[in-house]
Order: structure tokens, then C-alpha cells, then sequence
């Protein structure tokens, strides 16, 4: 079920546009609110799965010309890690705030009102087409690197060594250091049933193991990578690998 949050304040918009969301398949439900601190309300609902889109109105203050209500909802949940890189579609007449949607808050789409029926199921439709690709994506970690957050897919990381003031990311076809990042920290977002600490300053991916040597304590990876084994880690190393 693909749950899309809708935040307008004015009811018969926020009707019309919550018939013709769900209008579009029966695996759509609409949650409607017309009001900030309802959306902040659903976002906290733990009682409810995740929410795989967001239809966000600006102006919540029809009265306040510069209300930008909306924005602020938006930036809170670009705040949470689940709802990193989920669609936010800006439902507007302020077209001057577009250029804020998509620099800042990486809008999926900005539709200007009046829009219209085919408008919206075009919109729902492909919403509804990237929510089904999600559900099969594979595991990911989420870094932030000179201010911009990456999706890191764990399939491509081969192991991580920590390095001065961050880690480097070793992937199948590049590295990548992150600053400001540690070994811990990592650890605590990582799949465990994917990624092992084998030394203090590194965790390998054991789908890229290829051989170990707990003898001279190294551990070969399959790209070629050759990582050390830490004291006090060979016996976790061995009980998790089997050997």
C-alpha cells in the first residue's frame, strides 16, 4: 500500500484532491490534513507504516501572504533519515518559491494551481510506480559529504577503513572519505547480518571476503583489497564466519 500524506488548508481542495489520489489504483491511500500540526501529528503516528509520498500545500495562512507553512513541514521531514529521498510534490499558486522546493528541499515534482484531474494522476501514477520499485530496492546507508546526502547501496561497498577526522568508503569502482564519521557511528546504520568490524579501524563487507588468513591475520577481499584482522577481534571473526 502506497500511503501519501496531503497538507492543504483548504478543505474542498484537500477533498477534491484526497478523491482523486485514491481514485488512481487501490494500492493509494490518502492521508489528508489540512494543517501543520496535523501533518506534524501523521509524521509522528508511529502506529502507521511510513508514508511513501508527500503532496504539500505552502500557503497554510490564506490571510498571510508569506506563509510558507508548508516549506517549514517539508524541511522537517527532509530532517528524518526514512524520508531522505521520499517524493515531496509542492501543491501551490506561489510559483516564486519553486527555485527553494527544488534547491533546497529536492522536490520531486512542483505543480502550480489550478491543476486538474490528469495532472494528478499522472503524478500519483508515477508515485505509485517509484513506491513499488522501493519496496525491492536493496539495504543502503545514508552519509552526508561537503553538505549533500548520498545514498551508499551496502551491494557496493566492499569494506570501510577509518582514516584522519572521517572513514573512506572503499565501493566496487571508487572510494569515497566521508569526514566527520566514524567506525561507531557506522556501525549503529549498517545491516549486521552484512557487515563485520575485523579491526578497529575497519568493518568489511563479508560478501566480499574472499580468503582468511587468521594466521598472519589478514583478510583477503575480492577486489584485490587486503585488510588486517585486529587482535581482539579474531575470535567474533571466527565465530561468525564459521572457521
Amino acid at each position: 500500500m502506497t500511503r501519501i500524506l496531503i497538507l492543504e488548508d483548504s478543505k474542498d481542495c484537500l477533498d477534491a484532491v484526497t478523491v482523486m489520489v485514491e481514485r488512481v489504483s487501490a494500492h493509494v491511500r490518502a492521508v489528508p490534513v489540512n494543517s501543520l500540526e496535523e501533518a506534524r501529528a501523521a509524521l509522528e503516528d508511529q502506529a502507521q507504516p511510513p508514508f511513501q509520498a508527500f503532496l504539500l500545500d505552502i500557503n497554510l495562512d490564506l490571510d498571510d501572504s508569506d506563509d510558507i507553512s508548508g516549506i517549514t513541514f517539508a524541511r522537517e521531514v527532509r530532517m528524518r533519515k526514512e524520508y531522505t529521498f521520499t517524493p515531496i510534490v509542492m501543491l501551490t499558486s506561489l510559483a516564486n518559491m519553486e527555485l527553494t522546493a527544488y534547491r533546497e528541499l529536492h522536490c520531486y515534482q512542483y505543480l502550480v494551481k489550478p491543476y486538474n484531474e490528469e495532472d494528478i494522476q499522472k503524478l500519483v501514477g508515477k508515485l505509485l510506480f517509484l513506491s513499488q520499485q522501493g519496496e525491492t530496492r536493496d539495504a543502503y546507508v545514508i552519509v552526508k559529504k561537503d553538505g549533500i546526502n548520498y545514498k551508499l547501496f551496502c551491494k557496493d561497498i566492499v569494506c570501510i577503513k577509518a582514516v584522519p577526522r572521517g572513514v573512506s568508503f572503499v565501493l566496487l569502482k571508487e572510494e569515497m572519505k566521508v569526514l566527520y564519521l566514524s567506525i561507531k557511528q557506522l556501525l549503529e546504520k549498517l545491516p549486521g547480518d552484512c557487515f563485520l568490524q575485523v579491526h578497529r579501524m575497519c568493518v568489511v563487507n563479508q560478501d566480499y571476503i574472499d580468503y582468511v588468513d587468521t594466521v598472519n591475520g589478514i583478510i583477503s577481499m575480492k577486489n584485490g583489497e587486503q585488510v588486517e584482522i585486529g587482535t581482539t577481534y579474531k575470535n567474533e571473526l571466527r565465530r561468525k564466519l564459521g572457521i
